[in-house]
């Protein structure tokens, strides 16, 4: 596994590029916007693109998504409980940070626990909501990495206060669901850098 890494859109976020190299083969998650570079790194590394996860729907995670399917025609999946979110312009904050609406209807939705078969990879799904109703993480064991979207950071969590969020939720979901994982998972949040799961089983201030 490579881990490519695009910091992009209004408030910078997590765009990870993941990939097989023996395979050349990669899934993307989180595509806040969709930039020339990101669509030409793919194309210039001559990866096949298999899919699009996304952790959740809020608009700095999603409004790429329409051009980049454009350039890469592939699924997009998301946990079955974010659908009225991404659905909705307002529950998704678009319309009232950005005064853009932007919605989307064509994820495949997927349940907890269920396990994904993308790009060579056992990718399971945990739905951790919280930040959001239908947030969730993206868990790969073989390789000890965790994509944790807005629900994990390093030494904090994801706000609240936006719809479907709520702080009792999320420290639940992550106390419950994460911290039983592996003390070296790597974790590749929706914003800021890395860190690891037991990194914040020490650190983390929410826990």
């Amino acid at each position: 596994m490579k881990i490519d890494r695009f910091v992009i859109g209004p408030v910078g976020t997590n765009c990870y590029i993941v990939r097989n190299e023996a395979l050349k083969e990669c899934f993307v998650i989180d595509p806040a916007v969709c930039p020339p570079e990101l669509v030409s790194h793919i194309k210039r590394e001559g990866l096949s693109v298999k899919a699009v996860l996304l952790t959740h729907g809020h608009f700095d995670h999603i409004m790429g998504l329409d051009d980049f399917l454009k350039e890469f025609p592939v699924p997009v999946y998301a946990c079955e409980a974010e659908k009225e979110l991404l659905e909705s312009a307002e529950l998704n904050s678009s319309w009232g940070m950005l005064g853009s609406p932007y919605t989307f209807s064509r994820a495949e939705y997927v349940s907890d626990r269920q396990v994904l078969h993308i790009a060579g990879f056992e990718i399971r799904v945990i739905h951790t909501p919280g930040h959001t109703a239908g947030g969730c993480c993206y868990h790969i064991p073989e390789e000890n990495v965790l994509f944790s979207g807005d629900t994990l950071f390093r030494a904090s969590v994801g706000r609240t206060d936006l719809p479907t969020g709520s702080m009792g939720e999320l420290v639940r979901s992550v106390r419950e669901k994460l911290m039983v994982l592996p003390e070296e998972t790597k974790v590749y949040p929706g914003h800021m850098e890395e860190t690891t799961i037991g990194y914040e089983k020490r650190y983390n201030p929410f826990l």
